[in-house]
């Protein structure tokens, strides 16, 4: 007697039988349920996938792609107005350099003890302009090329005329030919000294200096009687033992005198070092002085 058993199913399992088998055929041979029909493990739809969302996927990607061209547009854009910010700032910048305020800094202490050396200073190239002209006791701060110092020989090259455009935007250091003095007299005053022990006189009128003089220091330790010509300034340091002013330049060309047209501004502000930030006032040791200068009021 020969035995039969029933053909295994793909998976080991004895193979149905009756109504059975159809069903259990059907679920092993059949097609594959499609990914749109399975089921979770929990008996819920999975979320159907059409055959075309890959498609959508590149083309978010490509729109995203473009998003990021749309988004470094704005960036370009920031970057380009903050260019133009800082030029805007530079450029003004350099205008109130040229026209309004210029920054120099104090070389050596013969303006001790109103300025120390290397203070930053701020000239104000608005005290003078519209008409005005510089007061007894201004601190000035001039070319001193033709009166402390013999003009340059021959016309300026195309580099000079550059470097003197960087010194009148403040791009290029002033250069050696800047002083720092105090105004004691102009045009048409007369200003005398007769030596150590005596107050300087202008006008006849003796003026006090002590509010600013360098302590221990002589109104003049050399005697002079000048008249300050027309249009022109008597300058002194105010550490008169320490500088070289209109006095040592008394028998030379000019006399010592600066003229009012090479005075770059009046040093109105110490801005550095910051505990030494203070403003420049003129001193009221000229106010009895008599005699205008043809400028007004100097008192």
């Amino acid at each position: 007697m020969s035995t039969h058993e029933p053909p295994a199913d793909r998976d080991g399992s004895p193979a149905p039988t009756g109504a059975d088998s159809l069903s259990r055929s059907a679920v092993v041979s059949g097609p594959e349920p499609s990914p749109e029909r399975q089921a979770t493990p929990d008996g819920g739809p999975l979320s159907e996938q059409s055959e075309d969302q890959p498609e959508a996927a590149e083309k978010d990607g490509e729109d995203g792609e473009s998003g990021g061209d749309g988004e470094s547009e704005p960036g370009r854009s920031r970057s380009r107005d903050l260019l133009l910010l800082v030029g805007i700032c530079l450029a003004a910048l350099l205008l109130v350099n040229a026209f309004v305020a210029r920054p120099f800094t104090v070389p050596s202490g013969s303006m001790e003890d109103t300025l120390q050396p290397g203070d930053r200073l701020i000239a104000n190239q608005l005290a003078y302009a519209f008409g005005g002209h510089p007061r007894r006791g201004d601190i000035v701060v001039f070319d001193g090329a033709g009166s402390f110092l013999p003009e340059p020989a021959g016309q300026p090259g195309f580099w000079d005329n550059v470097r003197s455009v960087g010194r009148d935007l403040g791009l290029v250091p002033a250069g050696n030919t800047v002083y720092v003095k105090r105004v004691i007299g102009v045009g048409g005053d007369r200003v005398r000294s007769t030596g150590p022990g005596a107050p300087l006189t202008v006008n006849g009128v003796p003026v006090d200096e002590t509010s600013y003089l360098a302590p221990g220091d002589q109104p003049s330790d050399v005697a002079f009687d000048v008249v300050v010509p027309p249009g022109e300034l008597f300058v002194l340091g105010d550490h008169r033992s320490a500088s070289r002013d209109s006095r040592d330049h008394l028998g030379e060309p000019g006399g010592g005198f600066v003229p009012e047209d090479k005075v770059i501004g009046r040093a109105d502000w110490v801005v550095y070092p910051f505990p030494r930030l203070t403003g420049l006032d003129r001193p009221s040791a000229f106010t009895a002085v008599t005699g205008t200068g043809g400028h007004g009021d100097q008192g």
